[in-house]
């Protein structure tokens, strides 16, 4: 299922240039698969509505890119907060319409980019969902009363997400032979082919070595072919192995059975939740972001921002100053109110 505010993937055939700049990105600019299929729904979307009004998208004019992001803006957005699509979502369409363009240009198909004299939404910075402590050791003793091969392949998911901060698209795409001869680290090839080794703590590795000794029940005979090399092989995925949909969903069930809040636990939740507790426990903001795999250190500094916000809470509800000086303004209120 596409997330709110994003359309599926297209069955039908897109514009020959759309196809053309999708290649570009995969063959020239080395861009991950899920990177093309985002760029293939945002335009996709963008080439809908244009047809509608009989534009081709390769002709578009600024004022009909214009309106189509002004009619975005009115769309209902169930499932997010607030009652439109995101302003994210919005910004997001803009930068592929300009990265498209741009193409087109460089390409010799247009002189001009219609984008150009569109202004980006202004964004407000929202800090991402993450779990305490408390909640992620919950969850996994949830998984941990779980049986079977299925009970034993959750557990591992939860402790090595936990244990590495993997992105969720590098998790269930791991090879059997990403894990060390020693199974104590993981070889993750991440965004644009890099590679980075992440260490796995010893409760993942109990987890890991347990759900090795039932792996091949997850393969179906006659599919060995497609299944057997990876580590988290699925008997119905396409694929071959466990997609990123079926272990949100697996998530989702798990954070229900815990008693979490709706939508509280997904995958990427799990990410956030391994950088702020490795940051809060004294871990540099570099490590951080060499283990989650960010080309640049600016992306990680967000959980520093998430962690001065809970600390913020924490000196609030917990200071014997702060909770005195609050004492004193609500009977200075009551005084007032007298």
């Amino acid at each position: 299922m596409a997330r709110p505010g994003r359309p599926k993937l297209p069955q039908k055939p897109q514009h020959p240039t759309v196809n053309g700049f999708l290649a570009a990105l995969a063959g020239e600019r080395n861009a991950a698969q899920n990177t093309v299929f985002a760029y293939q729904r945002d335009l996709a979307d963008v080439a809908k509505y244009l047809e509608t009004r009989n534009i081709s998208i390769d002709k578009a004019r600024t004022d009909e890119l214009r309106d189509y992001l002004s009619f975005l803006s009115k769309l209902p957005n169930k499932g997010m907060r607030g009652n439109n699509v995101a302003v994210r979502t919005i910004a997001r369409r803009l930068s592929a319409m300009r990265q498209y363009y741009q193409y087109l240009i460089g390409e010799g198909v247009r002189k001009e980019d219609p984008t150009q004299a569109i202004e980006s939404p202004k964004q407000v910075r929202t800090l991402p969902r993450t779990l305490t402590e408390d909640q992620v050791n919950h969850l996994i003793v949830t998984a941990n009363k779980k049986k079977g091969p299925d009970g034993k392949r959750l557990l591992t998911l939860l402790e090595v997400l936990y244990s590495t901060g993997l992105r969720v698209s590098e998790l269930v795409g791991l090879p059997l032979s990403a894990i060390s001869a020693d199974r104590r680290s993981i070889t993750v090839k991440g965004k644009n082919g890099k590679e980075r080794v992440t260490p796995l703590s010893e409760p993942a590795r109990r987890a890991l070595n347990a759900y090795l000794d039932v792996r091949h029940l997850h393969i179906l005979p006659g599919r060995e072919a497609i299944q057997k090399k990876w580590l988290f092989p699925s008997r119905t995925s396409e694929k071959g192995h466990l997609t990123r949909q079926r272990f949100a969903q697996i998530l989702k069930d798990l954070g229900d059975d815990a008693g979490m809040p709706e939508g509280a636990v997904s995958p990427h939740v799990l990410r956030h939740a391994f950088a702020t507790h490795l940051l809060s426990k004294g871990a540099d903001l570099r490590s951080i972001q060499k283990l989650l795999g960010h080309a640049d250190i600016a992306t990680t500094q967000i959980y520093t921002h998430l962690l001065n916000d809970r600390l913020k809470e924490m000196v609030k509800e917990h200071h014997p100053m702060a909770k005195a000086k609050t004492g004193a303004n609500a009977n200075a209120k009551n005084k007032v109110r007298a």
